[in-house]
């Protein structure tokens, strides 16, 4: 079944989106029932269509009163940006920690927010490859994307979480190879190699990982897309199957949540807040968004994913050096991916 992604993707990046009418309202606050969300675009569906309804009902059985829902739906850097420019969200829903610390630098959340038991982070998820059906490019590694003749998609870095996402899984399953056959001075030669061919494959860049897809799946454009596990599987409940390979080694998608305190403070709705977060841990919670393709933090939920493909190697952010550091190594003015990719454009315009 074919969807109208770009569209849809539009509608929500321009607008915040209302989901219930104003119910009951509390009377010490105006908006002690209603919850602003600023949040990145992957996760649109499972939000709206599945996360916020069964709130909802749960406030509803709790209180006896209704909630009204603002969404805003954006690339997740440029979600950041907004919350940190002044857009009053109550609650971030970012791609990565790296856009998060963006609202602590802005003093718009707690320098704590990932302290507790899930160190602040709502999702996880796989950076894997999609292809074409039968797989006729006989993909299964990271390795396979630099072989000629494969056109690759992935997303700009410039613009998109999950560009970063991929290209960190890329480099990280390289590096960490290197790093393996020589701990103390990994040779990283191999690493840019690899890293060049398949950036020298990449047929279009998109601004998001949304587009990637439509131009992967509607478009029919390239071979293969790098993208999260769960765009994948949310296609396939929806009835757009694309098959997918989990390459050896990949990168666990660690994304997270935090509260806005200044907007709560201003909203006056920090007892509705604290129980959105509180559900969004819930084994209910976190059951509904490993239907929508997520992989969930909450071990209780676990049993839900007990099927899916496991890597050999599932290494993390951390194992990397974090984000700060991949940030200065990969995309800074000198950054390896960056110097790539202007090599590529150089070369393409001889």
């Amino acid at each position: 079944m074919s969807r109208a992604w770009p569209f849809r993707f539009t509608l929500f990046l321009s607008l915040p989106v209302s989901l219930a009418i104003t119910g009951c309202q509390s009377s010490t606050a105006p908006n002690a029932d209603g919850l602003k969300i600023g949040a990145y675009s992957v996760v649109r569906e499972v939000l709206h269509d599945g996360v916020l309804p069964a709130f909802k009902a749960k406030w509803k059985a709790k209180t006896g009163r209704d909630v009204t829902f603002e969404e805003s739906y954006n690339a997740s850097g440029a979600q950041a940006r907004s919350i940190s420019s002044g857009f009053d969200a109550d609650v971030a829903v970012l791609s990565h920690s790296g856009d998060m610390e963006l609202l602590v630098k802005a003093g718009k959340v707690k320098p704590d927010w990932n302290a507790g038991e899930y160190k602040g982070i709502l999702t996880n998820s796989l950076v894997v490859i999609g292809h074409r059906e039968g797989n006729p490019k006989s993909i299964h590694d990271w390795s396979d994307l630099a072989k000629s003749g494969v056109g690759v998609l992935y997303p700009d870095p410039k613009t998109s979480g999950g560009a970063r996402w991929n290209i960190n899984a890329i480099y990280g399953a390289a590096f960490l190879d290197a790093r393996d056959k020589n701990k103390e001075a990994p040779d990283l030669a191999p690493v840019r190699e690899i890293m060049a061919a398949i950036q020298a494959n990449v047929v279009n860049m998109d601004q998001s990982g949304r587009q990637s897809m439509a131009n992967f799946s509607e478009r029919k454009t390239g071979d293969v897309v790098v993208t999260y596990e769960n765009e994948l599987l949310l296609r396939a409940k929806e009835g757009d199957a694309i098959p997918y390979v989990v390459p050896p080694s990949t990168l666990l998608i660690e994304s997270p949540v935090a509260v806005v305190d200044e907007s709560t403070a201003k909203h006056g709705n920090k007892e509705l807040v604290a129980a959105f977060i509180e559900f969004l841990y819930s084994t209910e919670g976190q059951t509904i968004f490993a239907e929508y393709g997520f992989r969930p933090v909450n071990k209780e939920a676990a049993a839900a994913i007990s099927a899916r493909p496991a890597p050999a190697r599932l290494f993390t952010t951390a194992d990397l050096g974090g984000w700060a550091k991949l940030e200065e190594e990969l995309y800074s003015t000198k950054g390896l991916w960056t110097t790539i990719a202007a090599e590529r454009a150089q070369n393409r315009g001889k």
